[in-house]
């Protein structure tokens, strides 16, 4: 019998966590069951199990792959020097992992937001969930501070403010704007550029 290629196993597992991610965005994790799954991505029940084990452990891996993109997305920028201002920064990293979660039927627009106030969601009652969301925010959040401090070096920010704490409220900010994708669909990415770039601005009075 044939062996089956790496290149075949890999698109086949691509085809499992894109189909399970956007059930998840529409339905939610409870809501949404392996048949349901199987019925999105076409395949049998043997071929997915192949696979995962189950929907837990197909949350965990939507999870971890997103966050190991951002991740990504944010340690480039931290090399660049200095790296660039935060209202490029925050907007590139979201068009980037927007545009590898688009929807997989015409008009659906990106899932990801959905799917990540899913995530949060489920993250309060799941332990095993929480701890990859645990591992994961603190590897992001060292990339941002990585930049932070670039900012600092290159004299674009204050350096007598923790760069921790600009990292945290960096991270929320593009958690806030996710959240509103969310919710409120069509709020572009420019917006929350020119926002930045709006604070950014921002001088004390009588400085």
């Amino acid at each position: 019998m044939a062996r089956v290629s790496q290149e075949h196993l890999d698109a086949r597992r691509r085809q499992i966590l894109d189909g399970a991610a956007l059930c998840f965005a529409r339905n939610g994790f409870h809501a949404t069951s392996m048949q349901d799954v199987l019925k999105e991505v076409g395949l049998s029940a043997g071929a997915v199990y192949r696979y995962f084990r189950g929907k837990e452990e197909l949350i965990g891996a939507i999870v971890g792959e997103v966050l190991e993109w951002i991740q990504e997305t944010f340690e480039a920028a931290a090399k660049e020097t200095p790296p660039p201002p935060p209202d490029e920064l925050v907007g590139r990293a979201l068009a980037q992992v927007l545009s590898r979660k688009a929807g997989a039927q015409e008009g659906e627009g990106s899932y990801f937001p959905r799917l990540i106030v899913q995530v949060w969601a489920e993250t309060l009652r799941n332990e095993e969930l929480a701890s990859v969301m645990h591992q994961g925010y603190a590897k992001v959040r060292v990339a941002w501070v990585k930049i932070v401090e670039g900012y600092q070096a290159a004299g674009m920010m204050r350096g007598d403010i923790p760069a921790d704490h600009v990292a945290r409220v960096m991270v929320a900010t593009a958690q806030g704007f996710a959240a509103q994708l969310a919710l409120f669909d069509e709020v572009p990415i420019e917006a929350l550029q020119d926002g930045l770039r709006g604070l950014m601005s921002m001088g004390r009075p009588g400085g």
